[in-house]
Parts: C-alpha cells; structure tokens; sequence
C-alpha cells in the first residue's frame, strides 16, 4: 500500500524500518474502535455538510460491512498495512473508490488513534470492572460462610489477636472494592472525546465535536488539541490502577499459599487451581496463586515503561507514544487473566476451622483481652500491660497458656483478677467483643459485607 506521506519524498522507505515503524501488529486489536470512530466521524461530517450527506451514508454504511465482514472472518486484517487506521481506509476505499479517501477530512492519525484507545479501554475497563465485581461477591460469600471461623490475626507475621476468617478477607474485599471506585474514576476522566483535535492545533472545517463525541457516548470534548492528542494520562491512571489490583491479588496469592502449606494448613486450594511435583509425589503446588504474584512484576513494568516513555516528551505528538500501546495492552490482559482464575479459585478454596482454632488457641493472642480486663476495673492500660507481660514470660516458662492458669496464679500477679476473667479471655468472647466499628465482631462483619455488596451493586 503506498504511504499516506509519500508526497513529500522521493525515496521509498527502507524495509526493515517500515517493519519497525509499523504498528498493525498489535493496534489491529481496536479494529472495532477504529472503525466504529469512523462511523461517527462521517456522520458529524455529513451533519455539518462539510461531506454530502448521501456520501456520509455511504461511508457509514460501507464501513459498518466492513466491520461485519471482519467479525465474521470474510475479510481479513492485511498485516502489511502502516496501522490499523490505513487498513480501515485501504479497505474502505477499495469499495467505494475515492469517496472512502474523504473519510479523513479535518481529521488526523494523532487524534484518531488517541480516539480509538480512549474507546478500547473504556471497553477493557468495563470488563475488569466486572470480573472485580465477581470477585467481591465470591468474597462475600466466603465470609457469610466464615463469619465464625476464628483464626489467629498477624502482624510481622507473628500470632498477634484473634479474628475470624471472614474478617480477614473482608479487608481484602475493602482493597478491590477501593480498586474498583479507582477505575470508575479513572474512567470518568477518561471518557472525554479528543476527534477533532486533528494533528495538534484544529482544523479551518466547521466541524462538530460535540455531535461526534456524543455519538460515541463520551460526557464531552478536550478543551486543547494539543493536549487532545498527546495526553496519555488516562493510560497511566489505568496502568497505576492495574498495579494496584496487582499488588492486592499478589498479597493475598501470597497468603493462600502460606496458608496452604502444611506449617499452616487453614486452607485448601481446589485440585482444579494446583499441579504435581515430576519428581515428588506427594506434592500440591499453589501454582495459579504463584503464577498470579509473579505476573504482577509485568504489570509494575507496564507502569514504569509508560512513565519513562512519557517523561521526556515535548508538545505534542511524537512516535514514542506508540509504545503506549503494547504496554497497556499487556496490563490490560494481565489484570483480566488474573482475575479471572483468581475468583473461582478462591470460591473454591476449602478452609479448615479445627486447625486455625488450634492457632488461635496459641500464641497469646488473647493477651490484649487479658490486659483489657485488668484495664476496665481501674488498673492504666500500661500498668495492665506490663502484668500480663509478665503473665505471658511466666506461661512460656512453664509450658502453659493463659488458659491453664490457676485463679490463684493469677492473684499473686494483681488481686482484681477473678474466675469471670476466664471467659473474658476465651477466643470466641474475644472476637465477639471486638465491637468497635470495622472490627471483628459478626455485626461488624455484617456491616462490612453489606458495605461491600454495595459497591457491587452500585
């Protein structure tokens, strides 16, 4: 096909930079976008009289064939095209002759190809909004199941004060949720149309960006061409977004397996989320949830090679931001990969209430409780807590818990205690009394679920 640009030169472009220059390797994927902007393009033409309105027609008619014949694999990409963008016009106008060549009247690559990704990703990010909300409800459910499962709480990964099972991942249900108000509003700031800009400064035709924008369902147009074509923000938000998403899958990927080995042992990744060992028989290895937390890395570099791309670029469009594409591309992919094997691993995850009973059970994690009730009957909480520290060394010294102390063990260290501490410190007590709100409490869990069903909703 020749060059757009050829005009201007007398020397044909050398082959492996016009390899290297293409990009219909991997923009053929807003095949639709593109020409689904064109549609409105010629439509706003047409409107405006800067085109007949009959050859608009035309044009939308041909381009929606096109489209139709491509979905449906009568034709085909042509793979040695520029772009996506010179393929569509190929295409267009070897139906309709020299008509299709006015399809890019007061238009330009910069602000066709901004268009198209501004569209695609709206697209994408509807779909990662979705599988977000699938995952919050298979949390949702997992914590109604596991609203009485008591489990030890960590920090520095040391048994610190008990929770249930439900508590814990209801925090990571507030993680996605906060993901998912993050790529609503990224997509709020996204939605705004950039047709039009032309090749940065506008063009002399009486076009009409509104009409075009609102066909395309955008809430309005950028205010500067300049910056219509060489903004790349939204790619940025969303990738920072995706890195986020990332990061709490790949906390919580590792959990699951921690959890799931025997020095733990909470939980049970289904058969259908492990594989074997070639060697060891015995082995059930969390490989999705491992998969998952090193597909993050791909992600944080999707993000930095983005913000490196764009660090140094004058106003306004430069061929750099061709690489803006393969990046998000990639994010885009990865984020959705990921959710969507995370979801259904994790609906079928068994967990085991005997053996975090058990973990509960040690560790002192009930220490703060005891501390607590020293606290209520009038003794500083520092005073408390220096007490049951030297409670605790003693029980470690002797092999016992704070359960296994007699009444009278206990008085010799403060005479306020009494036999009612017993069930002040009994784990389920000190879950159940954790009324404070977003603690660990069933009202609170169920506060935290409604909360969250909310969002899915929303």
């Amino acid at each position: 096909m020749e060059k757009l640009w050829t005009g201007r030169f007398s020397e044909a472009l050398d082959k492996a930079a016009d390899e290297f220059n293409a990009s219909i390797r991997f923009d053929s994927k807003m095949v639709r976008q593109d020409i689904t902007g064109s549609m409105a393009h010629a439509a706003m033409l047409g409107a405006t009289h800067i085109l007949p309105k009959e050859d608009s027609e035309t044009i939308i008619q041909t381009l929606a064939e096109i489209l139709a014949d491509i979905e449906s694999g009568k034709t085909a990409i042509d793979m040695s095209c520029e772009d996506i963008h010179m393929f569509v016009e190929q295409e267009l106008t070897a139906r309709i002759g020299d008509l299709g060549k006015k399809l890019h009247t007061a238009r330009s690559r910069n602000d066709q190809v901004a268009l198209d990704l501004r569209l695609y990703l709206r697209d994408e990010c509807a779909e990662i909004m979705a599988l977000l909300k699938d995952l919050l409800a298979v949390l949702c459910d997992k914590a109604e199941e596991t609203s009485d499962a008591l489990m030890p709480g960590y920090t520095h990964l040391q048994r610190a004060q008990p929770v249930t099972m439900a508590h814990h991942l209801l925090a990571y249900g507030m993680m996605f949720s906060r993901d998912l108000e993050r790529l609503q509003d990224a997509v709020r700031r996204m939605n705004v149309s950039p047709l039009g800009s032309c090749a940065l400064a506008g063009t002399t035709f009486p076009t009409d960006r509104a009409l075009s924008a609102a066909k395309l369902g955008f809430d309005g147009v950028m205010l500067n061409s300049m910056d219509g074509v060489s903004d790349r923000d939204f790619v940025v938000e969303l990738l920072s977004d995706f890195a986020l998403i990332m990061t709490h899958l790949s906390r919580f990927c590792e959990e699951l397996i921690l959890y799931s080995s025997w020095e733990f042992k909470f939980i049970e990744l289904s058969d259908a989320f492990t594989t074997g060992s070639s060697i060891m028989p015995q082995k059930k290895n969390p490989d999705m949830a491992e998969l998952i937390r090193g597909k993050t890395g791909r992600v944080y570099g999707d993000l930095m090679a983005m913000l490196t791309v764009l660090k140094g670029l004058p106003l306004a469009y430069n061929k750099d931001m061709q690489e803006d594409k393969e990046a998000i591309f990639d994010g885009v992919k990865t984020v959705k990969d990921c959710l969507a094997i995370f979801a259904p691993m994790l609906a079928s995850m068994s967990v085991y209430r005997e053996n975090m009973l058990r973990a509960a059970k040690g560790g002192f994690i009930n220490a703060t409780d005891l501390a607590d009730y020293l606290t209520k009957k009038g003794v500083p909480f520092r005073s408390a807590y220096k007490t049951v520290g030297q409670i605790v060394a003693a029980c470690i010294q002797a092999g016992k818990t704070l359960e296994d102390m007699t009444i009278d063990e206990y008085q010799a260290y403060d005479a306020q205690f009494e036999s009612d501490l017993y069930e002040a410190i009994a784990i389920p007590t000190c879950v159940a009394k954790r009324n404070s709100l977003g603690g660990a409490s069933p009202d609170n869990i169920k506060i935290q679920i409604d909360y969250i069903k909310s969002k899915i909703e929303g």
